[in-house]
């Protein structure tokens, strides 16, 4: 998997935390994880494309949620990111080199290896489907949803305020 993943569900914790703010912009959501706002919002698009995030247009726009954290699935997270293509891919190396002598149907069934690996992709598929953007809220840290909101706070003041006034 791709950072996009990760960037994706703290994202998506961060605009949990900060629901009475939303709509985000992409830069500030940079800002909360000193990520590369440019690659940031390509990483933010397809969420949006699978209605995970909600991108809002204009000087006040930004993302926000797409539905409640207890019906985005971390699956759901890494479909849109990922895509939908398996992990594993066979390409039936078996059936190259020695495997030209094979006789009679020795290739008619899958091999051992594609299917220990589909069974272990579903396995885990199974396991990210049963988890969700709430799942994830319940088990963080105490003080991260109070430091995500103080920090945008903080951020917001300073974004505003006249270039003549002294920042923090």
């Amino acid at each position: 998997m791709g950072e996009g993943v990760e960037w994706g569900l703290h994202c998506c914790l961060a605009l949990a935390w900060l629901d009475e703010q939303a709509p985000i912009p992409a830069g500030r959501l940079a800002e909360i994880f000193e990520l590369p706002p440019v690659y940031l919002k390509k990483r933010l698009q397809p969420l949006v494309k699978a209605g995970v995030l909600v991108s809002v247009a204009g000087a006040r726009g930004g993302y926000r949620l797409g539905r409640a954290p207890e019906r985005i699935t971390l699956m759901d997270v890494v479909a849109a990111v990922e895509g939908a293509t398996e992990a594993f891919r066979c390409t039936e190396i078996r059936q190259r080199g020695a495997g030209v002598e094979a006789v009679g149907g020795e290739f008619a069934k899958p091999c051992g290896v594609a299917g220990a690996m589909r069974r272990a992709e579903l396995a885990w598929r199974r396991e990210l489907a049963a988890q969700t953007i709430a799942d994830l809220l319940a088990v963080s840290p105490p003080g991260a949803p109070d430091r995500i909101r103080r920090y945008h706070e903080r951020v917001s003041r300073w974004r505003t305020m006249p270039s003549w006034v002294g920042r923090e």
